[in-house]
């Protein structure tokens, strides 16, 4: 039994031990979709994997990865996770959420040997898409399943563990390629990739002692099913009632019976939350996420002022840090004042980059300013859009489209992300548009974007059932009335006329599949 202290705090109370044991699993999924995101960016660094996959440059007597190439690794890799987006909420809504974890740890075991036995641009290249096949359909299941288990007051922080385990991951790669940085063969890089088979191999192991989504068994029309699973995961909390939680289930899901169509995502009051998932996930990307992720080490390698690897460690760990902190708060103080918060901070950051980087001959103490900015707007975007995305992404949708409007919201971020990665070496390489630090300026405007966009659409769901959500967006609370309105029929109101009325089993069978 916990400590007493433990049982009466407040966040501490809601997770059961299923509970925080199956949160944890479902986010250690993540840890993969770090080492790929960090481990590429970190050994492209690498003199050994400069060697194999670079040109050697008589001019300056050194390999370099040629710009076009690295254009194409860090974008098309998007064309995998486009894929795995589809197949992965596919699967998630057909077989479940487990079988869907199950899948994609087996395919990324299989896209980690190609990534590992690689000896040219292309089978890397093709690892890669590989793999983010399995990212792709990672964040079509992971988010909404830990949603889906865990009760609005830590929902927060659960689906906050995606972005937080993603660094996580990236905070252990860095470290094991700081390590095997100096080392002359391509086990240089080959090591780092050999951690990718460690996380699927366990989540494949262990994914069937978690408990199915109660949601899902529900769509499913497997009552009994849910109401196990439901007291599986909570029900050693003396105050939780699982038949209660039930019901309310069986309520929201009657009443958005006809909404689950593709169509309906931009009809009535789904429009809203559809254009809200929609630019939330295109502001993650366009701020800056795919020059820090995927170029900020051979940036700060070109800017010569400190040695990269010891960077990509430092950064990574602030990274952490920052998202471990947004997660931990934003359940007390909100979504939206961390998102404005995060874009302000950014500007700051971005633009004192981009006005060192100005500077023809910048002297070493503007060559460290430009590397603590980099490594500072990193930093913010951990601390904010990049954990609160999945939140707000996961809180919008009704239940009969969560699973499309994260279809939808993804793909967004797909094709952003997939923009910004294929243009930014050329936005920052001679003999291209060779900005360097001033690259600042355009994701500095950007940001600029994104404070007004959380400020005047995104509405504040903290604290909020996913039920009583549902119920604000049918009545058409405006975005900056939703963190203090209070509802005409709280969910223990719903209970009672539930218990008084309750829900006929036809009428949940007649509930169309996803």
């Amino acid at each position: 039994m916990a400590p007493s202290f433990l049982r009466e705090n407040r966040f501490v109370r809601h997770f059961t031990p299923r509970l925080a044991l199956s949160v944890a699993l479902i986010a250690l999924s993540t840890f993969n979709y770090g080492f790929d995101n960090q481990g590429i960016a970190t050994s492209q660094a690498m003199l050994a994997y400069k060697k194999q996959f670079g040109d050697f440059n008589p001019k300056t007597n050194a390999y370099a990865i040629p710009t076009y190439y690295l254009s194409l690794l860090n974008s098309l890799n998007f064309i995998g996770f486009a894929v795995g987006l589809y197949i992965g909420s596919i699967i998630s809504a057909r077989y479940g959420r487990r079988m869907s974890m199950f899948c994609m740890s087996l395919w990324a075991m299989m896209s980690a040997t190609v990534l590992i036995s690689a000896t040219t641009r292309g089978q890397v290249l093709a690892g890669r898409i590989l793999n983010y096949t399995y990212i792709g359909m990672e964040l079509s299941t992971c988010p909404p399943f830990q949603a889906e288990i865990v009760p609005a007051p830590i929902r927060g922080f659960a689906v906050g563990t995606y972005q937080t385990s993603l660094l996580l991951g990236g905070v252990i790669i860095n470290s094991v390629c700081r390590g095997t940085s100096g080392l002359s063969s391509n086990a240089a890089w080959r090591i780092p990739m050999g951690l990718f088979y460690l996380v699927p191999l366990t989540v494949a192991s262990c994914v069937w002692f978690i408990p199915e989504s109660p949601r899902w068994l529900l769509l499913q029309d497997r009552e009994e099913d849910a109401l196990r699973s439901l007291q599986t995961l909570r029900g050693s909390d003396p105050e939780y009632n699982a038949l209660e939680d039930l019901e309310l289930l069986r309520l929201s899901l009657v009443e958005e019976h006809n909404k689950g169509r593709y169509s309906d995502l931009f009809r009535g009051t789904n429009r809203r939350r559809t254009l809200v998932a929609m630019g939330m996930n295109f502001f993650i990307q366009a701020t800056g996420s795919p020059f820090t992720a995927a170029y900020g080490t051979l940036f700060v390698q070109s800017i010569g002022s400190i040695n990269p690897f010891n960077y990509s460690i430092m950064s990574s760990c602030i990274n952490f840090t920052c998202c471990l902190i947004g997660i931990s708060i934003t359940d007390k103080v909100g979504r939206r004042p961390i998102l404005m918060t995060g874009s302000v901070l950014q500007v700051i950051w971005l633009f004192t980059m981009g006005g060192i980087g100005t500077s023809a001959n910048p002297s070493l103490v503007q060559k460290q300013v430009i590397v603590a900015a980099t490594a500072l707007s990193s930093a913010s975007l951990c601390f904010s859009w990049d954990p609160m995305n999945y939140i707000v992404t996961t809180e919008l949708p009704a239940s009969r489209l969560r699973d499309k409007t994260q279809r939808v919201a993804s793909i967004v971020n797909v094709v952003t992300n997939f923009l910004f990665s294929f243009f930014t070496p050329y936005l920052l390489n001679a003999p291209y548009a060779d900005l360097g630090g001033k690259v600042g300026f355009i994701f500095g405007a950007l940001a600029i974007c994104s404070f007004f966009f959380a400020y005047f659409c995104v509405p504040e769901m903290k604290g909020r059932s996913l039920e009583e959500i549902n119920e604000m967006f049918d009545k058409k609370i405006p975005t900056r009335q939703f963190r203090n309105y209070v509802l005409e029929h709280r969910v223990s109101d719903k209970v009672d006329v539930i218990e008084m009325e309750k829900v006929p089993a036809d009428r949940l069978g007649g509930i169309p599949e996803i």
